[in-house]
């Protein structure tokens, strides 16, 4: 049974996104969707002293625009993000091991795309720090049509997914009916009950950028996004 995932390319998102692209066999970067202001496509949240702060990237955007047409309002500006993230998190167990990333994609390459820069840091932590071989696609690659949900099942249809993985926010405005019709098996993922781990500035939160748990988990972040309940299930079995 195929599993896909349709989602828009988010910046640093948090553990549970990573989850959703190892549940599946497909993730589809949905960027040629209308970009949304103040949302997770170009921010995240990372610890500091005074509890959880956002890391952003100014951009030059409205809600006219497709995330996939988003650019960089000043691509220099990622510096600042890289001396944040230092500054916050040096001391860190597994830093270190990390830091070099962070130099090349923050001080080396020259990014003017939101999206490229999205889908570049998400791929590539997904594959070299996590394990993950699911495989990527952009949602370019396919020609769909319609809006909001019929260009989703288009994509859907066109994949030839068999199940198809959403977070479960999606709940509020998704038509279950709709997939059932085309023989698409519709699963909402469950966040609950992730481990905690060591994390600076209690108390803690789960819901802050991947890096946070790299930097304290380094190895076992895998394990603690999706290697626990797969432990617990097999021992169930």
């Amino acid at each position: 049974m195929k599993k896909v995932a349709i989602i828009q390319s988010n910046y640093i998102p948090w553990k549970g996104y990573f989850d959703i692209i190892n549940d599946v066999d497909l993730f589809v970067f949905y960027d040629d969707v209308q970009y949304t202001k103040n949302d997770w496509r170009n921010r995240n949240k990372i610890k500091s002293s005074t509890g959880s702060q956002w890391i952003t990237i100014p951009v030059n955007a409205s809600n006219d625009l497709l995330i996939c047409d988003v650019v960089l309002s000043n691509s220099n500006l990622l510096a600042k993000h890289f001396k944040t993230l230092n500054a916050l998190y040096s001391k860190a167990a597994y830093y270190k091991l990390y830091k070099p990333f962070l130099e090349y994609v923050y001080l080396e390459l020259k990014w003017s795309n939101l999206s490229e820069l999205n889908q570049y840091l998400i791929k590539y932590i997904s594959r070299e720090f996590l394990g993950i071989t699911t495989e990527f696609k952009d949602s370019r690659e396919f020609v769909s049509t319609g809006k909001k949900l019929d260009k989703l099942i288009d994509i859907l249809k066109k994949t030839e997914a068999k199940e198809y993985i959403s977070g479960p926010a999606a709940s509020d405005y998704i038509d279950p009916s709709r997939f059932h019709v085309e023989g698409i098996e519709l699963v909402y993922k469950d966040y609950k009950d992730y481990p905690e781990y060591e994390q600076f500035h209690p108390p803690f939160d789960h819901y802050v950028s991947i890096l946070d748990l790299l930097f304290h988990a380094g190895p076992e972040s895998a394990y603690l996004i999706w290697g626990w309940r797969q432990e617990k299930h097999a021992v169930k079995g």
